[in-house]
């Protein structure tokens, strides 16, 4: 499990729980968010706002559950024909997805953990 914290105008940091919603009151107009794990950071966010508002924020990983039970899928597909067939290729295929995980979480770092906003949450 990742230590996931939002850290508010590089000076306030905040830890998230997976299981509650976690209330940061930001009192400048003109605040930056940015959420990290340590090795992963998400772009900043600049909040600003006239008046009196709130803000609701998901953080997400862009390898959601189903892309990781699809990937399990092929790799396993993939690696039953190439041992059943004895077929070098299918046993190379079997390798893509743990390819494609590791990219994701070494190469594309800035874009790992993502803040998402609420369509109508912004008030």
């Amino acid at each position: 499990m990742l230590n996931v914290r939002v850290i508010v105008n590089n000076k306030e940091i905040y830890p998230l729980s997976n299981t509650e919603p976690v209330i940061i009151e930001v009192k400048d107009n003109h605040s930056r968010i940015v959420v990290t794990d340590g090795f992963h950071f998400t772009r900043p966010i600049d909040l600003t706002y006239k008046q009196p508002s709130y803000y609701h924020f998901k953080v997400v990983c862009s390898i959601d559950d189903m892309q990781l039970l699809g990937n399990a899928f092929v790799l396993i597909v993939f690696y039953l024909l190439g041992f059943y067939t004895g077929t070098l290729a299918l046993k190379l295929l079997s390798f893509l997805p743990i390819v494609y995980l590791l990219f994701a979480y070494y190469i594309d770092r800035n874009s790992f953990i993502q803040i998402k906003q609420d369509k109508f949450a912004k008030r």
